[in-house]
């Protein structure tokens, strides 16, 4: 998986060509929805069929998307049948997603939300299991997952466990230190999405800005790169090919110990 990875919510009409340019600057992990109500994923489609056609490999993407529950679709434009059981929603939902992303297969299936009934749950987690397991992805994940006793309950009874958390990353949960944690026990790759957009307090902190001139860096790749040391894989969804860029460049410098602990109180 990249170590940063190129978000498509509220891109809208835009997203076909958002996507052309993303993975033409360099970014090679994609993440998606099968979500009308925010995702425009035909375009992702066919944004990544353009990137493609310029000669660009499959196997050279991470090409992830979600299973949005009922609760989290527009009602006007439900991508697969509300009355089937929750089982045929999921694997409705996945050949849409196939469809519309012009691939036989995806790197990640993420979940897009806990369900609150356990029951729920299970029969949603185990209609992905099916699909992992026949190979239609190779990877399962959840997302907006903040309580770290769901996720370790999900571990310790799901056949497949999840090896993407996808969550919001911001002071209100506490960046997510216990959560994070025991992903990094167990194996886990942790995503943050909303990195820059919730923490803009971070960004004009007076550490960041020393290092941004000690390193000639922006303060968004300072952030990133940090965070990246820190196994912690961020989501951008920038609109400007320079920010694209930019963002891609964290992987040419970084920071001592030293520096990553300057920062560390920031995450506290």
């Amino acid at each position: 998986m990249p170590r940063i990875i190129y978000g498509t919510a509220w891109k809208k009409e835009k997203t076909a060509d958002l996507v052309e340019l993303a993975l033409g600057q360099g970014f090679r992990g994609i993440d998606t929805a099968c979500q009308p109500k925010h995702y425009h994923e035909p375009g992702v489609g066919e944004g990544l069929a353009a990137a493609l056609a310029k000669g660009l490999r499959r196997d050279e993407i991470y090409l992830q998307t979600k299973f949005t529950p009922l609760a989290g679709q527009d009602p006007q434009r439900i991508p697969y049948d509300p009355s089937a059981c929750l089982s045929q929603q999921v694997a409705q939902s996945f050949e849409r997603s196939c469809a519309n992303l012009r691939t036989e297969f995806l790197d990640g299936l993420v979940l897009h939300s806990p369900l609150g009934n356990p029951a729920d749950f299970r029969e949603v987690w185990s209609a992905m299991e099916g699909i992992f397991e026949s190979g239609g992805t190779r990877q399962l994940g959840i997302s907006n997952c903040y309580d770290p006793e769901v996720l370790r309950h999900l571990c310790e009874t799901s056949r497949v466990k999840p090896a993407i958390v996808q969550n919001r990353f911001y002071a209100a949960t506490g960046f997510d230190r216990i959560l994070r944690a025991y992903c990094r026990k167990n194996g886990i790759l942790y995503q943050s999405f909303w990195t820059l957009t919730a923490n803009p307090e971070i960004l004009v902190d007076d550490r960041v800005k020393a290092l941004m001139a000690k390193h000639g860096r922006t303060a968004p790749q300072i952030f990133f790169r940090y965070l990246s040391q820190q196994e912690i894989i961020p989501l951008t969804g920038t609109t400007s090919a320079v920010h694209m860029g930019q963002d891609l460049e964290i992987g040419d410098f970084e920071l001592s110990d030293a520096e990553c602990q300057t920062l560390a109180p920031l995450l506290n």
